[in-house]
């Protein structure tokens, strides 16, 4: 490893100390993947699903923070909040107007756990189609059989 010189502590001045895959940490907002506990996208935040999964999670690691997306309506970001309060978890809001993340929030450790699956699925309404039923009638009419 070279020693630093002076180039080296003004492009530090300018731009900020290095660091390892910032793609990664601009996409679960400021930390990286293997950090991560689980995430949810800005729909799930916004229809408040995995909330279960994340208490359940709050529960079993207390020293976890929640980072939650700036660009998230706070009246969104309230209830996840109140959680993170309710469980003694640090949470914060990261305000990053460079990049844009999928995420509305992500409960990160300061060490790696690598967990394969860190998604919550969606939940699917299921909704009744009684209009289906009405289709199928409407098209066997059509296509009466002949005497």
């Amino acid at each position: 490893m070279k020693k630093p010189d002076m180039e080296d502590y003004l492009q530090e001045g300018i731009y900020g100390s290095r660091q390892t895959k910032p793609g990664e940490r601009k996409q679960y907002l400021g930390t990286l993947r293997e950090r991560v506990l689980v995430a949810l996208t800005k729909g799930q935040v916004m229809r408040e699903q995995g909330q279960e999964e994340l208490v359940d999670l709050m529960k079993s690691y207390q020293d976890a923070e929640l980072l939650l997306n700036g660009d998230v309506s706070y009246r969104f970001l309230s209830p996840y909040m109140d959680l993170a309060e309710e469980h003694n978890i640090h949470h914060s809001i990261v305000s990053n107007k460079e990049t844009h993340s999928e995420f509305g929030a992500v409960l990160t450790l300061d060490y790696a756990v690598e967990k394969e699956h860190i998604r919550v699925e969606e939940e699917k309404e299921v909704v009744e189609s009684s209009d289906q039923n009405g289709w199928t009638s409407f098209f066997k009419s059509l296509f009466k059989p002949s005497k």
